[in-house]
């Protein structure tokens, strides 16, 4: 019998979940096949582009942007 793989990300809930908590300031949240996933801040040049291999690392890169740009957040 074969098990779903514990390890294997579900792109469209990783999608869903980082949208959810980005989408004010990231206008594009993408995975692509074989390129890894990806993020653009709504207020940077086209070719300004945020990447992590995992959904979890591209969470962590826009958090770094996000602090970057808005240190007034905290």
């Amino acid at each position: 019998m074969a098990g779903r793989d514990p390890f294997a990300v579900d792109v469209d809930k990783a999608l869903d979940v980082l949208t959810l908590a980005w989408a004010d300031h990231y206008d594009e949240i993408w995975y692509h096949d074989g390129a890894g996933w990806g993020a653009h801040c709504k207020d940077a040049p086209d070719d300004d582009v945020i990447t992590g291999d995992t959904p979890d690392a591209l969470n962590l890169a826009i958090r770094a942007d996000f602090q970057r740009r808005h240190p007034e957040a905290g």
